[in-house]
């Protein structure tokens, strides 16, 4: 059991982190998007005396004020994450009465390694792979468009929009899976209550004498 509550936690914590690095960079439209109904297409990388400077896409980031909106989802985040695991446990431990005592514990745990668990992929290196990412798809000319519009009024109006944006669709994200995973879950410990209960240990043959 133990397992698969754990299992829950780091799939809650990838989500998390995912999320946290997309809000990063939620403001530029995906590599290859096309209109509704058509496949997308293939994103093509940047010659090389084409692609734009660490420096460059720096000043990027730091007009898409990247590394304000990772620190304002770290805050946010944990909190959400532990509910949702809180959630996955309470399904997957349905029967199992735990006392007041060791639900505080649980809890204690559940926020500990929610908490460690948000810096295993630090903002810093999140910058540093994205940077090399943006520089095989933008060029510099890119670059210097979005820089222009991240500086320009509507450009700043939607960075202060942002974590207000953020704080709203989190909670839904959160809620779709929550609920959805639902039923997920209980097939699965239906499954696995039937396949351990099928199992039976090999008879062991009497030893010759």
């Amino acid at each position: 059991m133990q397992k698969f509550v754990a299992l829950g936690i780091f799939s809650a914590l990838g989500l998390a982190l995912a999320l946290t690095s997309l809000s990063a960079s939620a403001q530029i439209p995906a590599l290859g998007a096309t209109a509704a109904g058509q496949a997308p297409a293939a994103a093509s990388v940047i010659p090389i005396d084409q692609q734009p400077s660490k420096e460059q896409l720096a000043k990027l980031f730091d007009a898409m004020r990247v590394r304000d909106q990772m620190k304002a989802m770290r805050t946010m985040v944990p909190s959400m994450v532990q509910q949702q695991i809180k959630e996955q446990s309470r399904q997957m431990s349905a029967g199992t009465k735990l006392s007041p005592d060791q639900q505080v514990r649980a809890e204690k745990i559940i926020a500990r390694y929610t908490e460690r668990a948000m810096d295993v992929y630090p903002p810093e290196e999140m910058i540093d792979d994205m940077t090399g990412i943006y520089q095989r798809h933008l060029s510099r000319e890119d670059v210097e468009g979005m820089i222009a519009f991240f500086t320009s009024p509507a450009g700043q109006h939607l960075l202060d929009q942002q974590p207000v944006i953020m704080q709203e669709y989190m909670p839904v994200v959160m809620k779709r899976v929550t609920e959805r995973s639902k039923t997920l879950t209980a097939e699965m410990m239906k499954e696995m209550a039937a396949a351990t209960q099928s199992v039976k240990p090999a008879a062991t043959k009497p030893a010759n004498k």
